[in-house]
């Protein structure tokens, strides 16, 4: 054993035996453990304070993984996505369908099976495809046109910056919510309206990341990853790519 540890070891045990003493009647203090010891000391701040931080965190990290639901305009959208400050990819799934988004810069596109493609086909569908059309269209990238409904739609999911900016929010009075873990990481809790208005975890290790957020309202739970891990972004090569050639089919 080397001197160091012994010297840890020997500091606990003697903590140990003054915190037994209260046992016996004497008032002793400091013997609660302090669980912000050895963290990043985030966890001693008001919850105020422990947000703006966090958001800073998550503002300047270069990528993150963010896999969850959450709940839009009365639909629920299944998200694994990776973002990045000028892209991201990953999938969407709402009402059993599920399709790719790839965003590179400013050019998004979207990748589905034929059964996506033809969703309404034969009921009169607005801008659906029908079934020769929708099995060209299968498994192929479709490039989203910037003017299209679905690019405003859709794109959100892979801007990291929007993304994030509409979700860090916890509404009403903040509060800290004691200490937890997440994915095997010393978290403190901070919540909006004791929780009504949102609950988010933030990291206590290294940078003060938000790994888990219950957003207000019931509206989906999220889980962030991999922050600051960078990936590579490229557009698909021509032989992936296909061209709807009109308005995108409402999913």
């Amino acid at each position: 054993m080397t001197p160091i540890r012994q010297g840890r070891n020997h500091s606990a045990a003697l903590a140990s035996a003054m915190c037994a003493l209260a046992v016996t009647g004497t008032v002793l203090t400091g013997c609660a453990e302090d669980p912000n010891e050895g963290t990043n000391g985030v966890g001693r701040l008001p919850a105020e304070k422990i947000q703006a931080k966090t958001r800073t965190a998550a503002e300047s990290a270069g990528a993150v993984r963010l896999h969850g639901s959450v709940v839009s305009g009365g639909r629920t959208y299944a998200l694994d996505m990776r973002l990045k400050d000028d892209g991201g990819e990953g999938s969407v799934t709402t009402k059993g369908a599920t399709f790719r988004l790839l965003r590179v810069g400013e050019q998004l596109f979207l990748k589905a099976d034929a059964e996506f493609w033809s969703h309404g086909a034969g009921q009169g569908g607005e801008g659906m495809a029908d079934a020769a059309a929708a099995s060209k269209l299968g498994g192929k990238f479709v490039k989203v046109p910037q003017g299209d409904p679905s690019y405003q739609k859709f794109s959100g999911f892979t801007d990291k910056g929007v993304l994030l900016d509409g979700l860090l929010t916890l509404h009403g009075k903040l509060a800290t919510e004691g200490h937890d873990e997440q994915a095997g990481i010393r978290t403190i809790r901070i919540s909006g309206d004791k929780g009504s208005g949102g609950t988010l975890e933030v990291s206590l290790e290294g940078k003060p990341y938000p790994l888990r957020l219950e957003r207000a309202g019931g509206a989906g739970t999220l889980t962030f990853s991999a922050w600051g891990q960078g990936f590579s972004l490229r557009e698909p090569e021509k032989n992936e790519t296909v061209d709807y050639g009109r308005q995108l089919p409402e999913s």
